[in-house]
């Protein structure tokens, strides 16, 4: 057999000679040098073109807004969302959004969909389809299985006189007066527009469901709102260590305190009696030179700040904050003590 033919960066036709060119549209030019001031004056340009066509959106919207986001909050199936091209990273984007904040979503690609993947729609989903044309010949092999699955269709859309906008069951305007390209080629504008205006939907659907903080938290476990929400002072908190019986005396606390993180805890019949921190031990001993064989008793906090093992993190990293404390104390609803919890521990898992 013979050996396969390597691939070469010279040409290949008759006579070839000297190492392969590129076509010419594919070519470099130089770089056009351009100051700080410029640059930046581009930048600024682009960022208020796109605030400006977001803000118009806004003044736009209307009775149309809220047919969608009802169409929405009523499907009791998923909502499907598709785009080509940038539009379909925009769909890519609020299909991720809107299964974060409670409604169910995935994105379909439009050519995809013609291969086996329209298997995914079912008869109670609602769809979402962004285009900036509403001409693309890729979306209308998807578009009229939607209809012909009676699916309705909201359509978020940079061309209102579009066949997209006629077919759809509910047309969002997102029509832009120009891109931030200087071209007026590249999509900037209009899929700022298409992102805003799904977010726009995302969070009025949210509102409409009354998603909680608590629902977010549970999809986002890894997040540091998850942990906030989530996190419980029984995921942190350490052993008790050392107990020390309220006859204790000072000298035993000072050697519980050196292991202990600072913080003493005294018992009786396992339940909370008092604590020593090592606060009270440098204010005895100023006043006290011979203070080592007193008993804790005399000494020790007797209404000390504790935590339960369910309290949320977050909410002890609060209550040792307000009380200028770096250590708590934890015990069951009986008094009994199972542990200790640390604000270092607690900074570290992400309480706050």
């Amino acid at each position: 057999m013979a050996p396969c033919a390597k691939w070469s960066r010279r040409s290949s036709g008759p006579g070839a000679s000297g190492p392969r060119r590129w076509p010419a549209i594919f070519r470099s030019r130089p770089p056009v040098r351009l100051d700080d001031s410029a640059l930046i004056g581009a930048g600024r340009r682009v960022l208020q073109l796109e605030a400006a066509a977001v803000s118009e959106t806004g003044r736009r919207l209307g009775v149309e807004f809220a047919r969608a986001v009802r169409l929405l909050a009523e499907a009791k199936g998923r909502v499907i969302v598709s785009g080509v091209g940038k539009s379909g990273l925009i769909a890519r984007k609020l299909a991720s959004t809107l299964t974060s904040t409670g409604t169910p979503a995935s994105y379909l690609h439009p050519v995809d969909s013609l291969h086996g993947d329209l298997g995914i729609v079912g008869p109670d989903d609602v769809a979402i389809v962004l285009s900036k044309s509403g001409e693309s010949q890729d979306l209308f092999g998807l578009v009229g299985s939607l209809q012909r699955l009676n699916v309705p269709i909201i359509a978020i859309i940079g061309a209102m006189d579009s066949l997209l906008a006629r077919v759809a069951t509910v047309a969002l305007d997102g029509t832009v007066e120009e891109e931030a390209c200087p071209h007026d080629l590249a999509p900037t504008a209009s899929t700022t527009v298409a992102l805003a205006l799904g977010d726009a939907i995302a969070v009025a659907l949210l509102e409409e469901r009354g998603f909680t903080r608590e629902q977010f938290a549970e999809r986002h476990p890894g997040g540091s709102l998850g942990r906030q929400l989530l996190l419980r002072v029984q995921d942190v908190m350490l052993p008790a260590g050392r107990v020390l019986r309220p006859d204790a005396t000072m000298r035993d606390a000072v050697v519980s305190l050196a292991h202990d993180r600072g913080l003493a805890m005294v018992a009786e019949n396992g339940h909370l009696s008092g604590v020593l921190t090592t606060g009270d031990l440098t204010r005895l001993a100023e006043r006290d030179p011979r203070f080592l064989e007193r008993p804790v008793s005399e000494v020790m906090t007797r209404s000390a700040k504790t935590a339960a093992p369910g309290d949320l993190a977050a909410a002890a990293v609060g209550a040792m904050q307000q009380h200028k404390i770096i250590v708590l104390p934890v015990v069951d609803e009986q008094g009994a003590i199972v542990g200790v919890v640390h604000l270092h521990d607690l900074m570290r898992a992400g309480a706050v």
